[in-house]
């Protein structure tokens, strides 16, 4: 997370970039008029199926439900949640209206460990009201899907086995699922798929296929002692042998810590990572009991398609996870929100048919201005850093500069490119070159004394 932030920070010098441009705002709902040709509905309103409840889901079906359409949010387990480090900017605590009750930790310390076990704490720059919050996505979840019932989505605690797809333009999507172990369909207008990184939404509508990276964690009780540590404190770990392509984290929770890596290109060696982490760290976690394993599969980038005919999709089922960080909680809600209040306007507020146009105009057009620049670059910046352990070396080296920390959390609280300074943006690119060329002889060195 503050590692890929980081390499968000000099992307910005680098080349320029425009990453993120999000303001803080309360959960409210507009709906502009659009200038629709699309036929009216007669007798009730549009009706739209969500499928998941996560962040994405329900952040869309918010939106619908409070936008004017009829909204059914489907959720195959409401009572699970998908495995996340749960680290989320603080900007997503104002914009999405997040209680404080809701935070486990309020992290002000990243400590970031090297290959060589090198340990640089970030967070020099934060203001005292700034932190990284942390939570459980159960709790998370929860909450989300709750207002999303409270603002008129109708929730169905079932299975989507299939969906339907219709032979005419204005033809109703048929929604298949299981409830109580019986069969059940559902006739709608609109789906909107936020059912994850194997998401039956996408395969129903041919949406391509992308690569996944899988996160294993495990959720470990310590001692009170022990998590006293980890108050403030979270801990980000690089190297080899706790990922070839990825990171190892220790994230503080309520009473335990989660302690897990990633990674796209070993996925069958996932566990001899866990143990790897577990053993970098176990000066620090040792004598814990492991209270939960969990593993999942995340997306590397977006799919080729994300919107066809009057489905579109949001979350992990579009590919919204960054590359260097993993970060997908902020951009499954967002962009959960965006196609919710884009099928509320150009469906005038539920009274008027949409199609595959509207949706690539309000909500894809939109998304992409606003955020796949900011994707792309993160994916370049994962091929520089993370290749190899002397590119890791350099990052964290970094990673010690105040002024490289303070474009970095500026950047990832707020969702919005960091004020710089042109001198000091010029002294980063030329500290950035130096690490890596340093850090490259130096691992030349090391591999030469190994053979």
């Amino acid at each position: 997370m503050a590692l890929a932030t980081q390499a968000a920070a000099i992307s910005g010098a680098l080349f320029a970039a425009a990453p993120l441009h999000t303001k803080p705002r309360s959960v409210t709902f507009r709906i502009t008029a659009s200038k629709s040709s699309n036929p009216p509905i007669v007798g009730r309103k549009l009706r739209a199926a969500v499928i998941g409840a996560g962040p994405a889901g329900s952040s869309a079906a918010e939106a619908l439900a409070a936008g004017g359409a009829e909204c059914f949010l489907f959720e195959r387990a409401p009572s699970e949640a998908k495995p996340c480090g749960g680290a989320i900017p603080i900007c997503m605590l104002d914009e999405f209206d997040i209680p404080a009750r809701l935070i486990d930790r309020h992290v002000t310390r990243m400590r970031i460990f090297s290959p060589s076990n090198l340990a640089v704490d970030f967070g020099k720059t934060l203001r005292p009201d700034e932190f990284i919050a942390m939570l459980r996505r159960e709790v998370l979840d929860s909450f989300l899907r709750d207002r999303a019932q409270s603002r008129g989505a109708s929730l169905i605690s079932g299975l989507v086995t299939r969906l339907e797809i219709p032979a005419s333009p204005h033809a109703p999507y048929v929604v298949h699922y299981t409830k109580d172990n019986a069969r059940h369909a559902l006739a709608v207008d609109v789906v909107v798929g936020a059912d994850g990184a194997n998401s039956r939404v996408a395969k129903s509508i041919k949406a391509g296929s992308y690569a996944c990276a899988i996160a294993f964690q495990e959720r470990i009780k310590l001692t009170d002692d022990k998590m006293a540590y980890y108050q403030d404190l979270a801990e980000m770990y690089v190297g080899n042998d706790e990922s070839p392509d990825f990171y190892a984290w220790v994230f503080p929770k309520c009473d335990h810590v989660a302690v897990g890596t990633g990674t796209v290109c070993s996925k069958q060696d996932i566990k001899v990572f866990q143990r790897a982490i577990r053993a970098r760290a176990s000066a620090k976690i040792s004598g814990g009991k492991v209270i939960k394993v969990e593993a999942h599969p995340i997306p590397e980038h977006p799919r080729p398609t994300r919107v066809r005919g009057r489905v579109a999709l949001i979350g992990d089922a579009a590919g919204y996870v960054t590359k260097c960080s993993g970060e997908g909680i902020y951009f499954a809600a967002k962009s959960g929100r965006m196609c919710g209040e884009a099928i509320i306007k150009a469906s005038e507020g539920g009274e008027r048919m949409i199609n595959e146009e509207d949706l690539k105009r309000e909500y894809l057009k939109k998304w992409d201005a606003k955020y796949i620049t900011t994707f792309r670059f993160l994916d370049l910046l994962q091929k520089v850093f993370y290749g190899s352990d002397a590119a890791r070396e350099a990052l964290v080296e970094l990673c010690g500069d105040e002024y490289v920390q303070r474009m970095t959390f500026e950047s990832y609280l707020y969702k919005k490119l960091a004020d710089g300074n042109r001198w000091d943006d010029a002294k980063m690119v030329l500290n950035t070159v130096g690490s890596l060329m340093r850090c490259n002889v130096l691992g030349r060195k090391m591999e030469a004394l190994k053979i």
